[in-house]
């Protein structure tokens, strides 16, 4: 699973990555963030009614349309591609509510001796990448606000993240970015065809601080290589 990741770029970097025209107004302030975590605001970019890309936020756990609201039993953070097609939580965004999620990097950790030690996994130098997924919009009750929601739909590890966990998210290249986000893309076995593992081998793993397992943690420390062997 995907349970922590970052986005500490500007906006304008994200913007750029996916050759949209940043709207401060409408997307809100915005901050570096080391390790979000389930149930906090995340950018994303969904294409508006005009057609166009835009990058706004999304609360991170999928709340649907049809529900009573939030659950914290069932957080809905990750969609798993193999059954993303079949739940009814997913099925109907899947063909119609589709999203990519920018990131530097995701933590995942690996049990070891001493404990379960945190890594960060990035491409690269650290560059952007897009994770494949799916938001809803739950309408809200006289008691609760309106939620804009999202889940990150996740894969199959590739070889270079295998030696930590079994899976990762699904990451698409910009031919894919584009597919994913067609509205006229509605076969189910067409956008499964696109959640496949990220082949790249360019992917470090980095052993990073357990300071990062509390989410109320949030420094550029946290992404900093681990003190120690």
């Amino acid at each position: 699973m995907c349970g922590r990741f970052i986005q500490c770029s500007d906006p304008q970097d994200y913007a750029d990555y996916f050759s949209l025209e940043l709207d401060p107004e409408s997307m809100g302030p915005s901050r570096p963030r080391y390790n979000l975590a389930p149930s906090q605001d995340v950018l994303a970019v969904r294409l508006g009614p005009d057609g166009r890309r835009h990058l706004g936020h999304l609360r991170w756990g999928l709340v649907p349309a049809w529900s009573q609201g939030p659950d914290h039993r069932y957080t809905m953070i990750n969609a798993r591609a193999e059954t993303v097609a079949d739940r009814p939580a997913y099925r109907a965004a899947l063909k119609e509510r589709r999203c990519l999620i920018p990131a530097e990097g995701f933590y995942e950790w690996q049990a070891q001796p001493g404990g379960k030690q945190p890594y960060l996994i990035r491409r690269g130098g650290g560059q952007i990448f897009a994770m494949a997924g799916l938001w809803e919009h739950w309408a809200g009750t006289a008691e609760a606000a309106p939620i804009s929601s999202c889940t990150i739909i996740v894969t199959a590890a590739n070889a270079a993240i295998a030696r930590v966990h079994d899976r990762m998210p699904v990451v698409l290249d910009p031919d894919r970015q584009a597919q994913w986000l067609d509205p006229a893309k509605r076969d189910s076995a067409a956008l499964l065809a696109l959640l496949q593992p990220d082949p790249s081998a360019d992917w470090t793993l980095t052993p990073v601080s357990r300071r990062v397992n509390n989410a109320r943690t949030d420094d550029p420390g946290l992404i900093e290589p681990a003190a120690g062997p």
